[in-house]
């Protein structure tokens, strides 16, 4: 992956021992590992046993979850929030693997609407819930940077599954909390 950044940096025009660049393509490659670190985790290694007895059977959700991740057309960042709610049937999650569940899949090279889906489809894989919804919130750089340069645009995604897509109450109580 060094390699690829010089020689990337050098199609710039760039001279890739100069300096300031010498060690970029070391550097750049290490970024992109972190970046996309979702690549080598499993959803069994994240809940890794964190699901919990209840009898709870009301909404339990997780706001404003900050997520980072890269639009696999440009490679650059979107950045924004993950808000996901499941509605329990006899155990519950851990709180932080709610969390851990958006980062893994927002650590991929990933468009945004995938990543919605996935992540629901995670949280009804895991916890056998009645029903999940998540939104995701987001400002992406390919937009912003390049192309058509909206400072101001959001791109907002949702997926309902099981009770939050046949039930308008529940879905209604979602958003509801989504916005407050």
């Amino acid at each position: 992956m060094d390699k690829a950044f010089a020689e990337i940096i050098a199609a710039l025009g760039e001279d890739v021992n100069r300096e300031g660049l010498r060690d970029t393509p070391k550097r750049a490659a290490k970024a992109m590992k972190f970046l996309t670190r979702g690549y080598g985790l499993t959803l069994g290694e994240i809940v890794n046993g964190a699901l919990f007895p209840s009898d709870n059977s009301e909404m339990v959700m997780v706001k404003d979850i900050e997520l980072y991740s890269l639009c696999e057309h440009h490679l650059l960042p979107f950045i924004g929030k993950a808000h996901v709610a499941y509605i329990p049937q006899g155990k519950v999650l851990g709180l932080s693997k709610v969390a851990r569940i958006v980062d893994m899949y927002a650590r991929r090279l990933q468009i945004q609407e995938n990543m919605t889906k996935e992540i629901a489809e995670a949280i009804m894989n895991v916890t056998d819930a009645a029903g999940v919804g998540v939104v995701i919130e987001a400002q992406h750089m390919c937009m912003m940077m390049r192309g058509v340069e909206k400072q101001n645009a959001w791109m907002k995604t949702s997926m309902m599954l099981g009770s939050f897509r046949d039930n308008l109450a529940t879905r209604n109580e979602f958003m509801a909390l989504v916005h407050s």
